[in-house]
């Protein structure tokens, strides 16, 4: 086996509010016997404070929230524990400074759907505070990850299980099991 198969594997489910990084990082965390961490449970209470009023986060409120993911994923490497995550992680530096605290060892889930889809999606939660007026801020500061190593691109627009089972297939092209 390759040294890739056999160290944990920590992956975060990225994307917009909306496009179900929750859903689909419980069931890949089972499907691959990893733990889930709910990244939005990380922030910060200002942050959620200010979501929930509709302001935008600025990199500045978002850095500590990063390091706290960061510090996540670094201590389950440590104790030789796989980990997935579920996190915006919408721009390369962010995604770059998550890379930096897992050693390198770090793969995206990217989910990527239409603006519709995803307001359509926002529009039906309950009890979430991130609310659908945000959705265009955080599309415009989406840098999508393409052409990034280990990044996945899963399209959203199928069932939580058909999502994840593509999920799965992209992971395990590289190098990713259960």
């Amino acid at each position: 086996m390759s040294e890739q198969m056999n160290r944990p594997h920590a992956i975060i489910v990225m994307g917009v509010s909306g496009c179900g990084k929750s859903s689909v990082g419980e069931k890949l965390a089972e499907a691959l016997h990893l733990a889930f961490v709910e990244g939005d449970a990380l922030h910060p209470a200002a942050n959620v404070e200010k979501m929930s009023k509709g302001i935008p986060l600025t990199d500045e409120d978002r850095m500590p929230w990063l390091d706290r993911i960061g510090e996540d994923i670094k201590a389950s490497l440590e104790k030789s524990k796989g980990i997935i995550v579920s996190c915006s992680a919408l721009k390369r530096l962010y995604r770059d400074r998550l890379r930096a605290a897992a050693g390198g060892k770090l793969f995206f889930v990217y989910l990527e759907g239409s603006r519709a889809l995803l307001m359509k999606r926002m529009g039906e939660r309950k009890g979430h505070f991130m609310p659908v007026s945000l959705l265009d801020s955080q599309l415009a500061t989406l840098e999508v990850p393409t052409g990034e190593p280990g990044v996945v691109t899963v399209d959203i627009d199928d069932t939580v299980d058909g999502i994840t089972a593509t999920a799965l297939e992209g992971l395990a092209s590289l190098g990713v099991t259960g």
